[in-house]
């Protein structure tokens, strides 16, 4: 029944008003219930025809966020619909309470300060990479100083798009979108962008074979970077000599992706809050590493896994789990 539907929006409904409902017919056409529909949705009257609840809220200028919410720049709303026996609809619309739509907001807010600075960094880095290119010939120093912008904007660039997405994670507003895929490749990839810097360092690199495993659903951007997150980490910490290593395995209900680390473990205690943001970056006096890692957890909330850390007199391991399914 609707009135279940409602409930589900539980706490979230604002001041406990009635829902706005309409009953749409078999042919389409539209018909209020209750007239607090229409300031609900913004609307002065209802469109001549509509095919489902949809369509009636996409005529308002609002657009589903997630689950029964639906948004737009100026309102915030939950909604659902339930088939009559007759073959009518009826559509009922809430009103989001107050906090949700300021937590909307504050993620339109960091979408658009995102937007302004990575903006402007990209151009940095453009602008350096241009230069760099072979139709350019620079002294020595001038070469170097290139370089370094250049690896600094792109250092830059993947600061603020950390920042930015654990803030919306934060406020439940992280960007997700699974599709059913194959891991392998994923982790394959993982591993490219940081072969250069453990090359550099000494230290041994390396996918071990994966087992067959079948097609997950995932959001492939977000478990690559948080297996890049996890491999960043270790390399942060890394002597010359010692060997990073990227393995997995499945079980019953899902899949464990390890990324352990062959040398001079952590302490244990320091290894259990690892994915703790705001406490490592106070005690450490530096933010990138603890928000790569709290990031990477949200993204492996979003899939129904678990991540998680361990030591032993052999080293360090970083672990996460993917379901089969979703949870």
């Amino acid at each position: 029944m609707w009135s279940e539907g409602v409930g589900a929006a539980g706490g979230l409904i604002a001041g406990g008003a009635g829902p706005g409902v309409a009953v749409c017919s078999p042919q389409g056409v539209p018909r209020t219930v209750s007239a607090r529909l229409l300031s609900l949705l913004g609307l002065s009257a209802l469109p001549s025809q509509v095919q489902g609840l949809a369509q009636l809220l996409e005529a308002a200028g609002l657009h589903r966020s997630e689950g029964s919410l639906w948004v737009s720049a100026a309102r915030a709303v939950y909604a659902g619909e339930e088939l009559l026996e007759d073959g009518s609809r009826l559509l009922w619309v809430l009103p989001a309470a107050p906090e949700e739509a300021g937590r909307l907001a504050r993620v339109r807010y960091l979408s658009l300060a995102s937007h302004d600075l990575r903006g402007a960094l990209a151009n940095i880095r453009s602008y350096a990479g241009l230069l760099l290119g072979p139709r350019y010939a620079h002294e020595p120093r001038v070469q170097r100083g290139l370089e370094t912008i250049r690896r600094n904007a792109d250092r830059a660039l993947g600061f603020a798009q950390n920042f930015f997405d654990a803030s919306r994670a934060e406020l439940g507003g992280l960007s997700f979108e699974r599709e059913v895929q194959p891991l392998a490749p994923l982790l394959a990839e993982a591993l490219k962008p940081l072969q250069e810097e453990a090359s550099a360092a000494g230290v041994e690199l390396s996918l071990a074979p994966v087992p067959e495993l079948p097609d997950l659903p995932l959001d492939g951007g977000r478990v690559q970077h948080a297996v890049e997150a996890f491999i960043a980490h270790h390399l942060t910490r890394a002597q010359a000599g010692e060997r990073i290593e990227v393995r997995c395995a499945r079980d019953v209900t899902g899949v464990r992706v390890e990324v352990r680390r062959h040398g001079v473990p952590l302490e244990a205690a320091f290894a259990a809050r690892l994915f703790e943001r705001e406490a490592r970056a106070f005690e450490e006096k530096k933010l990138e590493d603890p928000l790569r890692l709290s990031l990477a957890r949200h993204e492996v909330a979003l899939h129904g896994g678990e991540v998680g850390a361990w030591s032993d007199a052999g080293g360090t391991t970083l672990f996460l789990t993917l379901p089969f399914q979703d949870q």
